[in-house]
Order: structure tokens, then C-alpha cells, then sequence
């Protein structure tokens, strides 16, 4: 059965199909009887093949397929051959793969999850313009109540890692940095690539926002790509003995740009808290945290400010690494490391009664609600959200004070300096 894999515009949007064969036509035909649903020539870009079993209680039965361009006078005379063939195949690669010591049911797992990886990618093409004049908006007049009428820059045109091509076949932006790290174990020149291509000029939105996912690119998702970057450079330098320095500087050029971003829109008052809104974590507050607050005002995130500490710690890592072949990135781990220390203060600061994120009396992070009369209240809601401060932390190893003194000389007299910053964030006098 084969239609166009086209949106049934006619039926969705109200539009004209460009084509009678559109792609829920195959739901059509099979689930509702509309035969003149898939085109009776047996052309068009999206097919499927319709095959009915009956199977009995207990039984079981086996399907054979073959995909093939020529027509083969037995297709099934080598079958069993060529299917034992490419599972030793298979066998082979994951054995380079799957780390030693590892029990066969564990060695399993590891195995299918890497299937899983392998297989979750799919080619996505988008090009947001021409999808907005497709629906009668000017791609040039962003208009808020017109999904992603704000990143009519993108052109999307590629084969993508994605969550599962089952649930959803779009990207987003945070499940694609943790994907990589399980991909590099397999493909480590994919992995890196995935990185790169959300912070491509054609993804990047022109003010330095990272595209969330498709249903909205203008949410925001957690700020991981950085430590992703990182993670993939440092495992494939231990690999190889040495790291891809390209990759790494292109990425935080980029990164940078994206972090300027963060600190440009998402933190309201000046004040090194920050906002964020949805950042991945389904039904895990009392409000809907990408939607406007029933009370007015806003909501000071736990969580959000949390992962702009460790964006702080991730990019300071980079710039570090970097330093050891440009000085001039001495300079951007100082600004980095002061980034940082505002924020450790900002969220760890004791102010006025339910004023601060973090509680003295409970030992906790919770999120604060700002109202537009200048109130606000704690939100005392147990969850991840008041967790996540602890995913905060990075080690810098000791050979980089001993390579860049005057960056520890800087970091000290910050401290020095800043009696707030000393009094939350210094420990600077005891090992470790």
C-alpha cells in the first residue's frame, strides 16, 4: 500500500492535500475500509505492507522478509545462510564492544540497549519558513500564538539520534546530549556530529537559544549539552591519546553563545537566578512551568539556577582543557569560575523569610514563587527539583593550577574580595 508522506492537511488544518494519497491513508484503508485511500499504481514515498496471520493459542509462526531492488528466482534459497551470517557479524562488533567481566544476561542488556541507540535514528527534514507560509503566516512577523513562528531560520535536513522513533519521530535537545554518550561506546564520529549539529548556525536560534524539540522549539530543555561535549572529547582521548581539539573549540564557541543566552533571558531580576520553565521534568511542579503563572509574576527554579551552576563548571572544564594549547582561554575560566560563584551564592543565600531557594529549617531546595506585588513563598514540594543542585559538581585537576597559576592567583582573590562568595562557596584552605 503506498501513499505520499504528506500530512493530511484537508483533514488537520483544513487546508487543500496536495495529494489524494496522504499519509494516514494507510490507517484508512486497513482500520476503516476506505480503498481509495492508497494509490492503486503502487507508487509514492511512504508504503506499507499489509500481510494478515492468524496464530493459535499457543502456537507460534514466522514471517520471512527479504528487501530487494531485482527479482529473485528463489529469494529464499540463501535466507537462513545470510541471516546467520550477519548475526555472527553481530556477534563480532559487540564483542569489541560490550566492556569484559560482565555476566551474559548483563552483556545482553548492554547489547540491546546499544540496539536501541543504533536503530533510534531517523531523517528529519524541516524547513520552518516555508512550513509557516505553508499555513498562511508571514515567516517574517513572529507571531506568539504560531508554534515556532520565532525560528523561521531553520532548516532541518538530517538523519537524527531520537528519544524513540516508536513514541515520536522528532528530536529534542537534551535527550539527544545524553544519547551520545551511550552512541560514542559505538560510533564516537556520530556521537560528536550529533553535538555539533544542534549548535549549528541552521539549528541555533541567531540570539543563542538551542532549540528544545519540535512540538516547541522556544521551550527550554536542561543545559547539558556542554558537560556532553566534554564527556565525548575526554572518552575518545582516553581511547585514542588525544582528544579533538577542533570539536571541542568549535562547540565552545557556540556553548558560550548559548550560555549569554541564559543569562540574557532567563534571569529576570539580575539577580543569578534563573527561570527556565518546563526543563524536562514532566509534572513535576504545582504549576505548569512553561506557562504563564495563574498568580502573575514568576517562579524561581531550583533546578533551572542549579543547571546554570553546572553549565558554569562544564564550560570552565572546556576552557581549561583549551588554555593548555591558547592562553586566551585563561581568561574565559576566569569569567567562568566568578559565573559560577554568583550563582552558588545566589541559591544557597539565606535572605528574608521565604526568600531564598534553599531552607535552613527543612535542609532543602525548593522552587520560589515571585508574585507581582513583591511577595513570595517557597513552593514545599518534596521532588528532583530540590535534587538537582547536587548534579553541581566538577573536579579540576591539580596540574591546572600548577600550568595557570594566575588563573588560582584570580580565583583566590575573587574570594578574598567577596565576603558573600567566601562565606558559601570557599573551601579553598582544605584539601579535596
Amino acid at each position: 500500500m503506498f501513499t505520499e508522506n504528506d500530512t493530511n492537511n484537508e483533514r488537520i488544518f483544513g487546508s487543500p492535500n496536495a495529494t489524494p494519497y496522504v499519509k494516514d491513508g494507510i490507517d484508512r484503508y486497513i482500520v476503516h475500509g476506505e480503498t481509495g485511500a492508497v494509490n492503486p499504481r503502487q507508487t509514492g514515498t511512504k508504503a506499507s505492507v499489509h500481510h494478515v496471520l492468524t496464530v493459535p493459542a499457543g502456537d507460534s509462526t514466522t514471517v520471512r522478509l527479504r528487501l530487494t531492488d531485482i527479482e529473485l528466482a528463489d529469494p529464499w534459497a540463501e535466507f537462513h545462510q545470510l541471516l546467520d551470517t550477519r548475526r555472527s557479524e553481530a556477534d563480532v562488533f559487540f564483542e569489541g564492544v560490550v566492556p569484559d567481566g560482565l555476566a551474559e544476561d548483563e552483556r545482553r542488556m548492554v547489547r540491546q540497549a546499544l540496539a536501541g541507540m543504533l536503530w533510534s535514528k531517523q531523517y528529519y527534514y524541516l524547513d520552518v519558513e516555508r512550513w509557516l507560509a505553508e499555513h498562511g503566516v508571514d515567516p517574517l512577523a513572529a507571531d506568539p500564538r504560531i508554534r515556532n513562528s520565532a525560528w523561521y531560520h531553520m532548516v532541518n535536513d538530517e538523519v537524527i539520534l531520537m528519544p524513540d522513533t516508536w513514541e515520536y519521530p522528532w528530536f529534542a535537545a537534551w535527550d539527544l546530549a545524553f544519547h551520545t554518550i551511550a552512541l560514542s561506546m559505538v560510533d564516537i564520529g556520530f556521537a560528536k556530529a550529533q553535538l555539533e549539529l544542534l549548535l549549528r548556525r541552521l539549528y541555533l536560534h541567531p540570539n543563542g537559544q538551542i532549540p528544545a524539540y519540535e512540538w516547541n522549539f522556544g521551550d527550554v530543555n536542561p543545559p547539558v549539552h556542554a558537560w556532553a561535549v566534554f564527556f565525548v572529547y575526554e572518552l575518545e582521548k582516553h581511547r585514542t591519546g588525544r582528544g579533538d581539539r577542533v570539536f571541542l573549540e568549535n562547540a565552545f564557541q557556540k556553548l558560550m553563545k548559548n550560555f549569554n543566552w541564559w543569562l540574557n533571558r532567563k534571569d529576570i531580576d539580575g539577580n543569578n537566578v534563573f527561570q527556565g520553565g518546563f526543563l524536562g521534568l514532566d509534572n513535576i511542579g504545582v504549576f505548569d512551568r512553561s506557562a504563564p503563572l495563574p498568580t502573575g509574576g514568576h517562579l524561581d527554579q531550583a533546578d533551572g539556577t542549579a543547571w546554570m551552576a553546572l553549565y558554569c563548571q562544564n564550560l570552565l572544564e572546556i576552557a581549561i582543557e583549551l588554555a593548555d594549547g591558547n592562553r586566551v582561554y585563561v581568561e574565559h575560566a576566569q569569567i567562568l569560575f566568578e559565573h559560577f560563584a554568583w550563582i552558588a551564592v545566589a541559591m544557597n543565600h539565606i535572605g528574608d523569610e521565604n526568600q531564598s531557594l534553599w531552607d535552613e529549617e527543612d535542609g532543602f531546595f525548593y522552587d520560589v514563587l515571585r508574585l507581582p506585588d513583591d511577595g513570595a513563598t517557597r513552593l514545599k514540594v518534596r521532588s528532583l527539583v530540590g535534587l538537582i543542585p547536587l548534579a553541581a559538581t566538577s573536579v579540576i585537576s591539580g596540574w591546572a593550577d600548577q600550568r595557570f597559576p594566575e588563573m588560582a592567583q584570580g580565583a583566590q582573590e575573587f574570594v578574598r574580595r567577596h565576603p558573600a562568595v567566601e562565606a558559601f562557596v570557599s573551601s579553598h584552605h582544605v584539601p579535596g
